[in-house]
């Protein structure tokens, strides 16, 4: 049996809004593993909370930026170890630099923006390596994401600790930046997991069935239902996640009534996003 320490426990109490007992046994059965005692919490009908990116709060800043054309936007995590350091203004500039330099350059992965020359020579990675003896703090360019369309739009929450972007297939008019700039908030405030449920990694898929399925069986008015109709139900409980989880089938948040890709459509019968990014501190 694994050893399980009072401080795993309370980081599972914490990440999961379950009591004690429950996140003791959940890891006393899971051996340990963090997940896989979530999981067995969430098939038991616990209530999770979803925050589960809350759970190393790492500190740093978040900066989405487009270029003037709002053709390509990047989002940067550069993080540090406290938030004291998060809100250095030279560590704030430093990360809008790193941001501005990605945007010019364009890099398409972390390890190219680190090489890139900023404008005394020095690579992104030698001025993080003089950040961390100046500090005396972990910095590192933690995240870096990047979406090209015809149209993209950046949103950076308030207090520089979350930010997204999003891309759309096409520029309507002059108002299809702020189309782009409300679903770039949608995703900030709504966490999707994916565009639309065509993209959700089928893991998760598999791992949500799973979960739907053990629920319905523990549930003793189902005892007497065949296979059958359990599964019928946990589908309709994954149509409801997938509904909640991915971005285009969110009920929009500006207007409960109609989804984004219904808000989208309002503009343009074939407007629709193409892609999002969003990243958050602890995520």
């Amino acid at each position: 049996m694994a050893n399980i320490t009072a401080q795993e426990v309370n980081k599972l109490r914490q990440t999961t809004g379950s009591g004690m007992m429950d996140c003791k046994n959940a890891l006393v059965e899971a051996e340990g593993d963090f997940e896989k005692a979530i999981d067995i919490l969430r098939k038991k009908g616990q209530k999770v909370a979803a925050k589960r990116s809350d759970r190393e709060a790492n500190q740093g800043v978040v900066i989405a930026k487009t270029n003037t054309d709002n053709t390509f936007g990047v989002v940067i995590l550069l993080s540090s170890e406290t938030d004291f350091v998060a809100k250095n203004e030279e560590f704030v500039t430093f990360a809008n630099n790193v941001a501005d330099l990605a945007l010019q350059h364009k890099p398409h992965d972390s390890a190219t923006l680190l090489a890139l020359p900023m404008e005394d020579g020095r690579t992104v990675n030698e001025h993080v390596t003089d950040l961390v003896g100046k500090i005396g703090e972990k910095i590192e360019v933690a995240a870096y994401e990047f979406i090209e369309a015809p149209i993209v739009a950046a949103y950076n929450h308030l207090g520089n600790k979350l930010a997204t972007l999003v891309g759309l297939n096409k520029k309507v008019s002059e108002e299809t930046y702020e189309n782009a700039k409300n679903v770039a908030m949608q995703a900030a405030a709504m966490n999707p997991i994916a565009l639309n449920k065509e993209t959700v990694d089928e893991k998760i898929l598999e791992r949500e069935m799973e979960i739907a399925l053990e629920q319905m069986k523990q549930d003793p008015k189902n005892a007497n239902k065949p296979t059958e109709i359990l599964e019928k139900i946990a589908q309709g409980k994954m149509d409801k996640f997938l509904k909640e989880t991915t971005l285009l089938n969110q009920e929009y948040i500006k207007d409960s009534s109609i989804t984004v890709a219904e808000y989208l459509k309002k503009s343009d019968k074939d407007l629709t996003a193409v892609d999002f990014k969003r990243v958050m501190i602890g995520a």
